[in-house]
């Protein structure tokens, strides 16, 4: 039987990231549909990701000096990192950690790699906005988004020579999935995205004298059919609401797939697409509780960095720290392996990376020496130009001697400090550990703990506890 704690913890790790262990004290009192009430209202606000200043302006690289080509990457490599660590501070910092949360899933569903940072900022920001309403205006919205026609390759779709790549993702991986289209489909819906395109201002512009204007035919209807036409078309076939709530109940809910659940969340789904009414009935169901959900889902990179800074929170000496250890584990923010998204589950373990995985809380909190070893991309051509080339060493992947972060304890310490000491260990574990029957034996652990004062035994046995594979658990 899962505890009130545990059962809040869950919904808290799932809806966005952990609390504090002085938040979930507050948080006790209170029923699951409380809890998830109050992270519906924290979340209304949708924070905007900001730039570092006035973005490098949009320029033809072909047109360039050898020297201006550089000076260009090296501003536009500085500006990639910066997102990626401002968007980490948002998720760390943040109340409204459920459109956080949503945020992130959206990233991963709809990857793009954009040259531009100007691109891949606002294409984040719409999804951040959009991240709890309509699915087909986030559909839409995406789809016009400059950094996906470049990443898609429509601004090259033309009556003349159509593209197909954009039309195809649509439908494979952002809708309906293989198996509900056929090659035809393909063909015409591309004819029917012929002139979306967008200009060195970052806007969507229709170019007319690139459509076509011809009649297609497309999942069974015919008729002179744009690209919207074609998203409306897809939004009423049955086969994307279903896509959907699979994948969401994938990644908020269980890697295994409860069929008559999802098929009952995608018919309610279907009728308007209310992301955030569908999120919403599944974190207040008494079976979203059931133990079999809980700690089962494989911590990424990203929400085990967001999650062990929310514990205890760092300061990092070297600020691109948290890249490094993104890089490391295999999720860099932004930089998506391919248009699929991350697989996550259990490809988010191999062997180097778990093994790094079980030592990170040691390495941050005991400021141990590491040999920081980023882990190869699997499209390593692509990803050298987006991460620029010229720089690689220097300024994106530079591999230090140690994670130079100061944590601080101090918070932490004194939640825990008037326990007494024969229930802290139960206390911190519950705490930590999300499994409800974690492998691990308690005497094992203490056999790592710290005795010499009250401070140290709770510093020490919570590095023990995140050392474990269960810590990697949410």
């Amino acid at each position: 039987m899962l505890s009130q704690q545990k059962k809040i913890q869950h919904l808290l790790l799932r809806s966005g990231f952990i609390c504090s262990p002085s938040d979930i004290a507050n948080l006790a009192s209170m029923t699951q549909k409380q809890v998830a009430d109050k992270i519906w209202a924290d979340s209304q606000a949708s924070v905007t990701l900001a730039s570092a200043g006035p973005l490098p302006k949009i320029r033809k690289v072909i047109e360039m000096t050898s020297e201006e080509k550089k000076e260009y990457l090296l501003e536009l490599a500085k500006e990639d990192k910066y997102l990626n660590l401002e968007w980490l501070k948002n998720m760390i910092s943040t109340q409204s950690t459920f459109r956080e949360k949503m945020t992130l899933f959206w990233h991963g569903h709809f990857a793009s790699r954009s040259f531009l940072p100007q691109f891949a900022q606002s294409l984040n920001n719409l999804i951040r906005q959009n991240a709890l309403g309509k699915f087909s205006d986030l559909l839409t919205a995406v789809s016009k988004s400059p950094a996906m026609l470049q990443f898609l390759n429509n601004q090259q779709n033309k009556k003349t020579s159509p593209n197909e790549n954009f039309a195809r993702e649509v439908m494979e991986l952002f809708t309906m999935g293989r198996g509900n289209y056929t090659e035809d489909d393909i063909k015409n819906a591309a004819r029917a995205f012929t002139g979306w395109r967008f200009n060195l201002q970052g806007e969507f512009e229709f170019a007319q004298r690139q459509h076509d204007d011809g009649i297609k035919t497309f999942l069974g209807k015919t008729g002179n059919f744009n690209g919207d036409d074609i998203l409306n078309t897809i939004l009423q076939n049955p086969a994307t609401a279903d896509f959907i709530v699979r994948k969401i109940y994938k990644y908020f809910v269980n890697e295994n797939i409860d069929e008559s659940i999802c098929k009952s969340l995608a018919d309610n789904f279907r009728g308007d697409y209310d992301i955030g009414r569908l999120m919403y009935s599944i974190f207040t169901s008494s079976w979203f509780y059931d133990e079999k959900n809980v700690g089962t889902k494989i911590k990424s990179p990203v929400e085990l960095i967001v999650n062990l800074e929310r514990t205890i929170p760092l300061q990092p000496t070297d600020p691109n720290a948290p890249l490094y250890v993104e890089r490391v584990l295999g999720q860099v923010l932004f930089f998506p392996p391919n248009v699929a998204g991350w697989k996550g589950g259990k490809d988010w373990i191999d062997s180097s990376s778990l093994m790094f995985r079980l030592s990170l809380a040691g390495f941050i909190f005991n400021q141990a020496d590491v040999n920081i070893r980023p882990k190869e991309d699997p499209d390593e051509a692509e990803h050298k130009m987006m991460q620029r080339e010229e720089q690689t060493e220097t300024e994106v992947v530079r591999k230090p001697n140690k994670l130079a972060v100061t944590p601080d304890w101090t918070a932490y310490i004194n939640t825990f400090k008037n326990v007494a000491d024969e229930n802290l260990y139960d206390t911190i574990c519950e705490y930590l550990i999300q499994v409800p029957e974690p492998k691990f034996k308690k005497d094992t652990i203490l056999e790592y703990v710290n005795r010499d004062s009250k401070e140290e035994f709770i510093k020490s046995l919570t590095v023990a506890l995140m050392s474990t594979p269960e810590y990697q658990m949410c």
